[in-house]
């Protein structure tokens, strides 16, 4: 299934796909795409559904993030030895974890604001794993049992503010709009191997990043244990699972967003986003 949420910023309503790719409106069938909706038991009353059985939506809706109330957006950093290389940082010996601020999530053709004082905005695409079962120290085993399902992530980052300015990397990757996240949820039977997923990303037309999931350092089912150890996972966690070569700060000479400029990234299986950057005014 490829699940959804549409409508006007805080009024998104629930949908879901059909096979034709008409967006379908479920918000007769469950309150929002989030909580207990993304458990095994609701996912399953979301399958049994017949798609052309729920109203059609006219028109060309906006959509917003693919999950709702998203409690923890994880991010895991250089987890491709590649972008390691162009960052020029070693491979980590554990995965470099950190926060992205769930003010920083928007839908996936939103407006990206690029800060006030920014001269180092940097795009990065990543593959989105969204919880759908609760646990801590999960058996890596047993891992991808906790997986609702996967989205496209734009994990947009402020590089002076991130690397530059004192402090951690927080401050320089959850300022607002820097999470796109959609466009639909596709749920883990669509996808049967994560580690299998091409990845790419454009701007103003130009190839940047070309990618794939097989080159990830720690992969979905590892990462999902070892951040059970630190604390559990809810239904509507998000783990950002890291970004592939061609940042705009691996670039020679680098090369960093401006207001105008417009982001196309996807992921095989999983859909493609659309960005306008914008100043902050």
């Amino acid at each position: 299934m490829k699940l959804l949420r549409y409508g006007n910023p805080g009024h998104e309503k629930p949908g879901m796909l059909d096979a034709t790719g008409q967006l379908r409106d479920l918000s007769q069938v469950c309150h929002d795409i989030a909580g207990e909706t993304l458990s095994p038991a609701g996912l399953a009353r979301l399958a049994k559904i017949d798609p052309t059985s729920l109203p059609l939506v006219a028109g060309n809706p906006r959509l917003g993030a693919c999950v709702s109330g998203i409690g923890k957006f994880i991010c895991i950093g250089l987890n491709y030895a590649d972008h390691a290389a162009e960052s020029g940082l070693p491979v980590p010996p554990e995965p470099v974890l950190f926060l992205k601020a769930t003010s920083a999530v928007c839908g996936p053709n939103d407006a990206v604001i690029i800060p006030r004082g920014s001269v180092k905005t940097d795009w990065e695409v990543e593959l989105g794993v969204v919880i759908g079962t609760a646990g801590k120290y999960i058996d890596q085993a047993k891992a991808l049992d906790h997986v609702a399902g996967y989205c496209v992530i734009n994990d947009v980052s402020e590089r002076e503010f991130q690397i530059e300015r004192a402090g951690q990397w927080d401050k320089g990757k959850g300022c607002d709009t820097f999470g796109p996240t959609g466009p639909w949820l596709v749920t883990k039977d669509e996808v049967p191997d994560p580690q299998a997923l091409g990845m790419w990303l454009d701007v103003d037309g130009k190839r940047y990043q070309n990618g794939s999931t097989k080159t990830m350092v720690y992969g979905v089912a590892f990462l999902i244990a070892y951040l059970s150890k630190f604390f559990t996972l809810h239904p509507g966690d998000v783990i950002s699972t890291g970004t592939p070569p061609g940042v705009g700060m691996g670039q020679k000479p680098p090369v960093y967003l401006k207001a105008g400029q417009t982001m196309k990234l996807g992921i095989d299986k999983l859909g493609t986003q659309t960005q306008l950057t914008i100043a902050d005014i």
